[in-house]
């Protein structure tokens, strides 16, 4: 087994107390914002304007939704604790990406720009935000896995561990761990693949895929409520969108070569 010994609390500054998830996550949306600045430089159809106000955009709308889900997914705890529904205590993924494109997409029929070409950008960074921010889970011990006997599994010591609090010192799967190292891979196969399909959104669309496919399966492997069917909430989510992102990309997308997608007629 592997002790987490490391407490969830990073530093405290008088009444305020700064957790390492916090920082993580801070960490995360930063890494994602570099990523599309850096991105910007080599591609003629957006500008740093554009993507600074996709940030605007979509930053808070994904935190929004990210907590809108969590208080749904947990209601019958907040129905009866109405006063703590707004706070940042809980998020979820699904909401903060859902949530995120649901803003950049307003934003882009606003100012008349592709969202599938900003999503096609987005999505490596998406995917290696996550991962970044899955540390800060890690740490906290607050999406701990179902008990398990396997050398690696994760013993929280802490008493500020929401895993030490539920199961003590039992060793459970450190599923967000093998979330971590998951993302790291797809973020690898969306930079082979992000000038290779067609048209934008493409690429979106598969990170999409990719993503609810692990969430359907690895849910299966951690703690969590009981939101329909049986399923955890990010499972739901997770088999409507993979069915809607296998839909679209059957129907649409296509493999191109380079000099197409330079706009360039290829050799003869």
């Amino acid at each position: 087994m592997i002790i987490v010994g490391i407490d969830p609390i990073a530093f405290t500054i008088g009444p305020i107390t700064v957790g390492w998830y916090g920082i993580m996550v801070m960490l995360a949306v930063v890494t994602l914002v570099v990523w599309a600045l850096l991105s910007v430089k080599k591609d003629p159809r957006l500008t740093y304007d554009i993507v600074i106000n996709t940030a605007l955009v979509g930053i808070p709308s994904g935190v929004i939704f990210s907590r809108l889900l969590h208080v749904a997914d947990l209601w019958k705890y907040y129905s009866q604790n109405p006063g703590q529904i707004i706070g940042g205590a809980g998020l979820t993924i699904w909401g903060a990406v859902l949530g995120a494109a649901l803003g950049v997409w307003i934003y882009s029929r606003f100012r008349k720009i592709s969202f599938g070409h900003m999503a096609d950008m987005l999505s490596p960074g998406i995917i290696l935000a996550q991962a970044i921010g899955r540390v800060g889970c890690t740490i906290l011990g607050d999406d701990y896995g179902f008990p398990t006997s396997l050398p690696w599994g994760f013993v929280y010591t802490s008493p500020n561990s929401p895993a030490n609090m539920a199961v003590g010192l039992t060793p459970t799967h450190p599923v967000v761990t093998y979330e971590i190292f998951f993302n790291i891979i797809v973020f690898g196969i969306l930079l082979m693949l992000r000038k290779k399909l067609r048209p934008d959104g493409s690429l979106f669309l598969v990170y999409l895929a990719f993503y609810s496919v692990w969430r359907i399966g690895s849910d299966f492997l951690r703690e969590g409520t009981d939101f329909l069917l049986g399923l955890h909430q990010a499972q739901i989510i997770g088999v409507i969108v993979l069915i809607i992102a296998i839909v679209l990309i059957a129907l649409r997308t296509r493999w191109v070569k380079n000099a197409e997608v330079a706009g360039e007629k290829p050799a003869d």
